[in-house]
């Protein structure tokens, strides 16, 4: 099922003596596409919300890599991380490859996006958790082969993925590294279950042609719980031999307002030599 995504539709009440008046009907202003797909994985109806670069039409042949957004919700990230990749891929900044930004929007992200825990705090506060691996499976057999057949799509992948998500991206770059050449994580909650992400062993990621080009890490102003299994994640990268590997902090921002900036900086940082 597909439907227009919409940024805007702004209905103008009826003119008045002096104001400037419509020359056409408005019409809304879209950059992309919502698709409702079934999950088996899951067992229920996901929307994937779907921006598409300006070069993109239907009498085109040209394919674009693609870019997935965890909390990708129209009313959550989709719209401004869809915006970064637009800037970011203009021919006069160049950073990225005009890209198909897909957002997976949530049904319950305290499920989807962490591991099963042994703590008992986590239980209590977040007792729907523990649906990881039932989302990686989602993502790896219907959400990226149902893009893959869709649209017209390169095999270059990146992962976004912030607090909870960048858990199940450090889970993920972890469990089954191969699905994207590019992640992005930032602010990752590995605290999680006492920090059990980071003992998961490397051996899918240090795998011979693997195929992860990069791994940029990035956390704020957040305290020692956070900042420091965010730098061992990015050491086990590094001894895992990914190409390139960055970890940085923007001291000046915190949990709730980085992602942004984290988006921006990896993309520019993904062109630095």
């Amino acid at each position: 099922m597909r439907a227009l995504l919409p940024v805007a539709c702004v209905l103008l009440g009826p003119t008045v003596k002096g104001q400037v008046e419509r020359a056409a009907l408005p019409a809304p202003f879209t950059i992309g596409v919502v698709e409702t797909v079934h999950s088996n994985a899951l067992g229920e109806d996901r929307v994937l919300n779907i921006a598409l670069p300006q070069g993109y039409h239907p009498d085109s042949t040209a394919r674009y890599p693609v870019i997935v957004v965890l909390d990708g919700g129209a009313d959550e990230d989709l719209i401004h991380v869809a915006g970064a990749v637009q800037f970011a891929s203009f021919p006069w900044v160049g950073w990225v490859r005009p890209s198909i930004v897909v957002g997976i929007a949530n049904v319950d992200r305290k499920r989807d996006l962490t591991s099963p825990t042994r703590n008992a705090r986590d239980k209590a506060e977040l007792p729907t958790s523990g649906g990881s691996a039932a989302f990686m499976r989602f993502i790896a057999k219907e959400v990226l082969p149902f893009v893959d057949a869709n649209y017209r799509t390169t095999r270059e992948r990146t992962l976004i993925g912030q607090s909870l998500g960048g858990l199940f991206a450090a889970e993920l770059l972890l469990r089954m590294p191969y699905l994207f050449q590019h992640y992005i994580i930032v602010s990752p909650s590995l605290w999680w279950d006492d920090g059990s992400t980071l003992d998961i062993p490397a051996d899918a990621l240090s795998a011979p042609d693997i195929g992860v080009a990069s791994v940029h890490i990035t956390v704020g102003k957040e305290g020692k719980e956070m900042v420091g299994p965010a730098r061992r994640l990015a050491v086990l990268a590094r001894e895992a031999h990914v190409s390139r590997v960055a970890f940085h902090r923007i001291t000046d921002l915190d949990h709730a307002n980085i992602l942004h900036e984290a988006v921006m900086e990896a993309l520019q940082w993904r062109t630095d030599r």
